[in-house]
């Protein structure tokens, strides 16, 4: 009979949703989160403009927008390695609460372009 011995050197780097699921799916879906940030770092740099017009208390806004660009840029392949690990693993692996806080914060910042702009001195 013969063992096995047991494996030497460092531990298997863990599997990329690429790596697990070799569709287009993961591809895509990490383009779409990149293009989402960009938009958002987009957004920031119009309301930078606005400052001029309406003081300092506007920094809040691309803040907030630069924020929200890097929370998604930093949580979106955390994201997409649990849906495909979910998808194989057939379980429920969304986060209903950090979407409806994304969708919210986003309704607000485009409802706060649109007074911006309608209120403009």
């Amino acid at each position: 009979m013969s063992r096995r011995r047991p494996r030497r050197g460092p531990a298997p780097a863990p599997a990329t949703a690429a790596a697990v699921d070799r569709g287009l799916q993961p591809e895509r879906t990490t383009l779409s989160w990149s293009r989402t940030g960009l938009a958002l770092v987009t957004v920031s740099a119009v309301f930078l403009r606005w400052v001029p017009h309406y003081g300092l208390g506007m920094l809040l806004l691309p803040l907030l927008t630069l924020v929200c660009a890097l929370a998604i840029t930093m949580t979106h392949n955390r994201r997409t390695n649990r849906a495909v690990a979910g998808i194989r693993a057939e379980v429920d692996v969304v986060e209903p609460m950090a979407l409806v806080a994304l969708v919210a914060v986003l309704m607000g910042l485009g409802g706060a372009g649109i007074g911006f702009v309608l209120y403009a001195p």
